[in-house]
């Protein structure tokens, strides 16, 4: 779960089955978990109508045929978070009344596939998120707008720019990553010991 005490991170929640006519769910690892366990509570033909794009990430290949055995009228698996956004962008493009979406998987993929739901036009009351697995952050660079993924040690290189950032609790949702500043702008020469924060 994550710390409750970042006041600008999003409050996620557990996905429940909600009444609609096109559900999208939108997953990355341990996400898969949370789709799976929401379909236990779901009513008969739910999937029937519905969309799976999942990203398996590290969780492999253990949640692809539990997620396919549930019948969807479509499934997607894609091989990154940046692959699967134009898809499903394109599925939200045609309004249709009735839709929910469902997002589930790390902190990273919650942020930026609502972010692009949002340009779509979707009400925010029909999106449900639900964070699993990983707490590795997404990391702007303050310095050089560069976004670093999958971030795991405090503090990291930029893997644009290279400057040695700490990365703050400050979350910005319209950028759906944390912010990193310069650790050691008035001596580059000094570095501290780089440590694991964020698993």
């Amino acid at each position: 779960m994550t710390p409750k005490t970042i006041l600008s991170r999003p409050v996620y929640g557990t996905l429940s089955p909600q009444a609609g006519t096109h559900h999208l769910f939108v997953a990355d690892a341990e996400g898969g978990g949370a789709i799976l366990d929401m379909a236990k509570a779901a009513p008969e033909g739910f999937f029937a109508g519905a969309h799976i794009i999942y990203i398996p990430r590290e969780a492999g290949a253990a949640y692809t045929g539990p997620l396919q055995a549930l019948k969807p009228a479509q499934y997607y698996e894609g091989p990154s978070i940046a692959a699967a956004l134009p898809r499903q962008k394109q599925t939200l493009a045609p309004a249709r009344m009735g839709r929910r979406l469902y997002l589930a998987g790390t902190e990273g993929l919650i942020g930026q596939a609502m972010q692009a739901a949002l340009d779509a036009g979707i009400d925010h009351g029909s999106i449900q998120t639900e964070q699993r697995g990983s707490l590795a952050r997404r990391v702007q660079c303050v310095h050089c707008k560069g976004i670093t993924e999958d971030v795991t040690t405090q503090p990291v290189r930029c893997s644009h720019c290279g400057l040695l950032l700490f990365v703050r609790d400050h979350y910005s949702r319209r950028l759906a990553a944390f912010q990193g500043v310069c650790i050691n702008a008035e001596d580059q020469s000094e570095i501290p010991p780089i440590e694991e924060a964020f698993r």
